[in-house]
């Protein structure tokens, strides 16, 4: 909590400490964080540190600035500096300003807003 509401900037919408278990938001970006508690969790194999081999979270949030200045100030390091790179989106392509993080238990999360500049979808 420390790690994605304190230093991410999301917030609690709600949460049940004694299952560990809170839902937080930033934005339009929802994400559902457990602690691990034997026997009750949807664990669907054996968890070796770092967690988040071979995935990345793509979230999308108002303004990456604000992250990363907050990430940056606490000594977080970055796996990917900031960047802007075009992605094509149906028939366009959109503009997004991102970098790439690790999580307390090793998950890529790759931070982005949309770049200033947008090309014509």
């Amino acid at each position: 909590m420390a790690f994605w509401c304190g230093l991410c900037g999301f917030e609690i919408r709600y949460d049940r400490p004694e299952d560990g278990f809170a839902y937080i938001a930033l934005g339009g970006s929802h994400v559902m964080l457990e602690q691990e508690v034997a026997g009750e969790n949807w664990i669907a194999g054996s968890l070796e540190s770092p967690y988040g081999r071979g995935i990345n979270f793509q979230i999308e949030v108002p303004d990456i600035d604000v992250v990363l200045s907050s990430l940056t100030a606490a000594g977080i390091t970055l796996f990917r500096e900031p960047r802007t790179t075009s992605y094509r989106v149906g028939a366009g392509d959109v503009d997004v300003r991102e970098f790439i993080t690790f999580d307390p238990d090793g998950y890529l999360l790759r931070f982005q807003s949309l770049a200033k500049h947008q090309t014509a979808q």
